[in-house]
């Protein structure tokens, strides 16, 4: 889903999942909190680049909020990540193309409105409906009828004419507890990726006024939103009525939107802030982090990659051997050990560790650092014409390991890299989404769901709607086609011989995997981190 999401040290076969997800659910005894919103969990926030709406929404500062205001068909498990029936009651194929889909009779909005099938085919037609150029429509690709909806594009993503369509012809609403989903091609990921908040139910008043929804959202999940102060905070209530499994045992969490994490370090340590989710360079230098924390900090790995992208829509940069050689200028153990006290692993390939499929060494020697091969390299490329720049947001704590991959590519290459920081997150990816980027630029993933696809298929395949450079590759494209539609190590296989070809054309270069490196203070207790490395704010209480 999102730039930059994150994840945790989950390991499922996805691919072998049984076409049936069984019901689970039940109720749970805990209540959620009372009080005023002294009493919320504050969590440091970003700024979200987009209104509240779960289709529009693909990075981190708006899709913290999201997912804890809405439920999907399904969640995943604490500790292993596996898909769990939430609002659905099953979801069964015989053949994983055609899928029935049951959900509970119970489930309400929280304005009191209920939660029917007719909530997810209406929101996943709109997401899919090209003039309403939600960021996750991409991920409705898979589902019949897809190509009529989205309609035409210029060369600069505006579209072009009326779509032929207005409703993809695969979904069809069979009673209030029961649709349809019948996709272009068998994709034996469906139940699995259906947890990502793109996938999460819209009511009514939604489709009355999208933008103002935007600006007031309202939700099914076991939070509901109460104020959002521009680049100050978002905060958000606990629902008391929530029908799932677990309520929440906070009255509610206040979202902090800082400009860097230095600021939220330092809130931290004065007990202006109860949970910081990535501990900032500055605190990690020397590890006094953990002499200042103790026991409050949360080390474990995540379903993250750090990465560097090229804009290949600039020709500059639409030359292999070019952006190999920059690859191989970088001293990835170095940074890590310098920047992030040893906290990170240099990536070898573009899948986490932490997904069925990983497999070690993909990128081959364009990975490993070698400053005299990456000289020769560069030159037989032609150089580079001038500066290059990298380009980051500035309210992201990444100056640092910015700054020393330029001197590294610097020194090994005899070109001068600056980075290029952009004030805070939202701008960045604007900046991106609109391909304005005129040098290389950052980009990271944290899954959306657990899956060597989730890995590869948003990111990579043409026209994916976080492909951010452009990068097109017909061979990659019907490798994951091919993949999507097999189950067990058959499509594991086809997905790592997808994962080769960007081995070959280096559209984007792997830098590290990252891993949860958070801290808390001593106002809160039982902080756990979920599958996807973020605050569980489900299990924290006030102490």
């Amino acid at each position: 889903m999102r730039g930059l999401r994150k994840a945790a040290p989950a390991v499922i076969g996805v691919s072998v999942l049984a076409l049936t997800l069984a019901a689970c659910g039940g109720s749970s005894d805990s209540g959620s909190g009372d009080g005023d919103s002294t009493s919320y969990v504050t969590v440091n926030g970003s700024e979200p680049q987009n209104p509240l709406i779960p289709a529009a929404t693909n990075e981190t500062g708006g899709g913290n909020v999201i997912d804890a205001m809405f439920t999907g068909l399904v969640t995943y498990n604490q500790e292993t990540a596996a898909p769990e029936n939430a609002v659905a009651t099953a979801i069964e194929s015989s053949d994983q193309q055609n899928w029935t889909v049951t959900i509970r009779d119970d489930w309400t909005f929280q304005d009191g409105t209920p939660v029917t099938a007719a909530s997810f085919v209406d929101a996943w037609n709109w997401a899919a409906y090209g003039p309403n150029a939600a960021l996750n429509s991409y991920f409705f690709e898979p589902i019949e009828g897809f190509a009529e909806v989205q309609g035409e594009f210029d060369e600069e993503g505006n579209p072009v004419g009326t779509p032929k369509a207005e409703e993809m012809s695969g979904l069809k609403v069979v009673s209030d507890t029961e649709f349809t989903v019948k996709l272009s091609r068998p994709n034996s990921q469906f139940p699995v990726m259906v947890g990502y908040s793109g996938f999460a139910p819209m009511p009514e008043s939604f489709f009355d006024d999208p933008e103002a929804f935007g600006k007031n959202p309202v939700g099914n999940g076991p939070f509901q939103f109460e104020s959002w102060d521009p680049k100050v905070s978002i905060k958000l209530k606990a629902w008391e009525d929530y029908p799932g499994a677990e309520k929440a045992k906070v009255a509610g969490v206040d979202f902090k939107i800082y400009q860097d994490l230095d600021a939220a370090w330092a809130d931290l340590q004065a007990g202006n802030l109860d949970v910081l989710d990535t501990i900032p360079d500055s605190g990690l230098a020397g590890g006094q982090y953990k002499s200042i924390l103790g026991d409050r900090v949360v080390e474990q790995p995540a379903g993250i990659i750090q990465t560097i992208s090229f804009p290949i829509y600039d020709k500059k940069f639409d030359n292999v051997d070019l952006r190999k050689s920059i690859s191989m200028a970088i001293d990835r153990e170095t940074i890590i050990n310098n920047v992030f006290n040893g906290t990170r692993e240099a990536a070898t390939g573009w899948v986490s560790p932490v997904v069925n499929g990983y497999k070690a060494g993909v990128c081959g020697e364009w990975c490993n650092f070698d400053a005299a091969k990456a000289k020769t390299l560069f030159d037989q490329a032609g150089g580079f014409d001038g500066k290059l720049t990298l380009a980051y947001n500035a309210d992201g704590g990444h100056k640092g390991w910015v700054d020393a991959t330029c001197v590294s590519i610097t020194n090994a290459l005899g070109v001068e890299c600056v980075g290029k920081p952009i004030p805070d997150f939202a701008t960045f990816r604007t900046e991106v989404v609109d391909r304005n980027m005129t040098g290389m630029f950052r980009t990271g993933w944290q899954m959306d769901y657990p899956s060597i696809e989730n890995f590869l298929v948003p990111l990579y395949k043409t026209g994916a709607s976080s492909n951010d450079g452009d990068w097109s590759n017909k061979k990659f494209d019907d490798l994951m086609d091919e993949a999507s539609a097999k189950a067990g190590q058959e499509g594991i296989d086809l997905f790592q011989q997808g994962e080769a070809v960007l081995a070959e054309d280096m559209p984007v270069i792997p830098m590290w995997y990252g891993a949860v490196v958070a801290g808390y203070s001593d106002t809160v207790t039982n902080v756990q981190f979920t599958p996807f490395s973020r605050v569980n704010l489900l299990t924290i209480e006030k102490s």
